[in-house]
């Protein structure tokens, strides 16, 4: 069997998430019911209730095309490809715009899928980071180190995971430029877009400021609903003509009902309630998270998230995140992120976009054990 390099948080969070009292892992907000969906939408609901489980369009119905479309400047249903989430969009980019020997330019932190496809298929990785010092903002003179004539892409997270940084204006004319300096593609994974904390704005998408952007989005983060597994690419036809290529050999064509759920979840009516309910979720349990953090003096520090139901927050304990997180779930049967899964030691990335009594509880668990190792 050839070296494989595990996806350390997916493997951890597929084995544990469904066994712990709270978990505090996931990076959404609470999950929406099928019922708070269809907010008693009868009429919706006896259409889904005659549809044929056929397979529906592969790359997408064109009713969830021409929704996604709608959220990008320019972009029209040719220029969108429904996958099975996310992380499906994410591997087939990285399969179809690199070739052995190529280079790949990777954002860090970051949501570490990429990074694992890259290694295990051999390309060259180079790495530019967010720093803390920075308030978690790109240095933009490491960025242009790690783009080079071998660059073929720069893979970023916009809104962060796990920093939940937005990107300015100027950061993301540097990456531009740094992509335009070399004829590099931008791989955005914007699946945080319309979770914003501070803001009422939608972050904006690299789509449409360079003509060799592919941008990802998914209805899990900002919609709380995971398990439609529904992802999308937006990029120029042709491109996305080559990855629906790479898409008939993984997975051909998300579900016929998720498709048309996703469909109506984004039409323009029920895609503003949802997200004010994400948004609602996200500024109510903040707060919370930041008020539990005071509360233990210097044990713990972080820069507030500018978006998502994450924070990355910093601990001054004398234990190792892995191990924190692990004694965690085994003694207190909470489940949250180790920094090391990102890089970064003495971090863990904690989700609050939860209802309020989940959260407290799951907190004053966690706080059982700082206690306990503060007293060791």
């Amino acid at each position: 069997m050839s070296d494989f390099q595990p996806f350390a948080m997916e493997r951890m969070m597929s084995k544990f998430e469904q066994k712990v009292d709270y978990n505090l892992s996931e990076s959404g907000v609470h999950p929406m019911s099928l019922s708070e969906l269809l907010s008693d939408d009868r009429e919706y609901l006896n259409s889904l209730l005659a549809t044929e489980l056929n397979y529906p369009y592969a790359n997408g119905i064109p009713e969830l095309r021409e929704n996604i479309a709608a959220m990008y400047d320019g972009a029209t249903s040719k220029n969108v490809l429904v996958t099975v989430g996310a992380i499906e969009a994410n591997f087939n980019t990285v399969q179809t715009m690199l070739s052995v020997g190529d280079g790949i330019a990777i954002m860090l932190p970051n949501y570490m899928q990429i990074w694992g496809v890259a290694k295990n298929y051999g390309f060259g990785i180079k790495t530019f980071h967010l720093h803390e010092e920075k308030d978690w903002g790109i240095d933009q003179d490491e960025l242009n180190e790690a783009v080079t004539n071998e660059t073929r892409l720069i893979a970023v997270c916009n809104p962060n995971n796990p920093t939940g940084h937005i990107l300015t204006e100027f950061e993301m004319g540097a990456i531009v430029a740094a992509a335009d300096r070399v004829g590099a593609w931008i791989l955005a994974d914007e699946v945080y877009c319309g979770s914003e904390r501070v803001t009422d704005d939608r972050s904006p998408s690299f789509y449409g400021k360079y003509d060799k952007v592919i941008a990802v989005g998914g209805l899990s983060k900002a919609y709380g609903l995971p398990g439609l597994r529904i992802g999308w690419i937006v990029g120029p036809e042709t491109a996305v003509d080559d990855i629906w290529a790479r898409h008939e050999y993984t997975t051909i064509s998300a579900t016929m009902l998720s498709n048309k759920l996703a469909a109506f979840a984004l039409s323009p009516k029920v895609r503003a309630r949802i997200i004010e309910r994400t948004r609602r979720y996200i500024r109510e349990g903040f707060p919370v998270l930041q008020q539990w953090a005071k509360s233990h003096g210097e044990t713990f520090s972080m820069i507030p998230p500018q978006a998502a139901a994450i924070a990355f927050v910093k601990y001054h304990l004398d234990i190792n995140s892995s191990e924190f997180t692990e004694r965690l779930r085994e003694t207190k049967s909470v489940l949250i992120v180790p920094g090391d899964h990102f890089g970064i030691d003495r971090f863990v990335r904690i989700s609050f976009g939860l209802p309020h009594d989940y959260l407290t509880s799951a907190l004053s668990r966690i706080h059982e054990l700082v206690m306990e190792l503060a007293d060791s």
